[in-house]
């Protein structure tokens, strides 16, 4: 079975979608500090590193997940990788929204599937799984099997294995905060005691920036 993590670690480092600050930390719109930030999105706009990741998450699809059906993206982040996974696999493609229109047919599930399918859900990025378990929701109340997740990144936060497991959904990413700090240590992004103040922050984000001294961040 083939391991994806080093390399797509590689990718998503030299595009620079992973930004590592851990002296000067961002906030995330929820308030909470983080010494790094992971946007996917710039992926798109790089050929080779997007054609790259899209195969891997293909190939995850396929060796992961038995009889998929459906390929289901969450938007907006998913749902280009949704559609170039589906296309790669030769398979339906669906993508969840956020909510439901207040127009027209009023759905939430854009693009047609069956009850009973078996449906992969794509995400870009998994922190706390809050807005792909959303999704699943979404997804379920089609009646339709949906037991895995498959996402570009995870940051592996305890409370995200929580979600997914209360859900009864397994989380599978082609790459981790474990992989891509050990590229990332390899190759000089960062020293040995920034990847420390990184790790202690997924073990306890909320309490990170108060051990930290950064409370004061505005």
């Amino acid at each position: 079975m083939k391991t994806f993590a080093p390399e797509i670690a590689r990718v998503l480092l030299e595009a620079g979608a992973v930004v590592l600050r851990p002296e000067q930390p961002f906030k995330f719109a929820s308030g909470l500090l983080s010494p790094m930030y992971c946007d996917n999105r710039l992926l798109l706009g790089q050929v080779a590193a997007r054609k790259t990741v899209a195969k891997a998450l293909a190939q995850l699809v396929d060796q992961e997940v038995i009889s998929a059906e459906v390929i289901a993206g969450t938007a907006t982040a998913g749902i280009p990788w949704a559609a170039w996974v589906a296309d790669e696999l030769m398979l339906p493609m669906v993508y969840v929204r956020s909510s439901s229109k207040g127009h027209g047919r009023g759905q939430q599930v854009e693009g047609g599937v069956l009850s009973n399918q078996r449906v992969v859900l794509i995400e870009d990025l998994i922190s706390t799984g809050g807005s792909a378990l959303k999704a699943v929701g979404a997804l379920r109340e089609l009646e339709v099997s949906v037991a895995e997740c498959c996402a570009i990144f995870s940051y592996n936060m305890p409370i995200a294995q929580t979600n997914f497991a209360s859900a009864g959904v397994r989380m599978i990413s082609l790459t981790t905060l474990a992989a891509l700090l050990d590229m990332a240590t390899d190759q000089g992004y960062i020293r040995d005691d920034q990847r420390s103040m990184i790790t202690d922050w997924s073990s306890d984000p909320e309490g990170w920036a108060v051990r930290n001294g950064f409370v004061d961040i505005q």
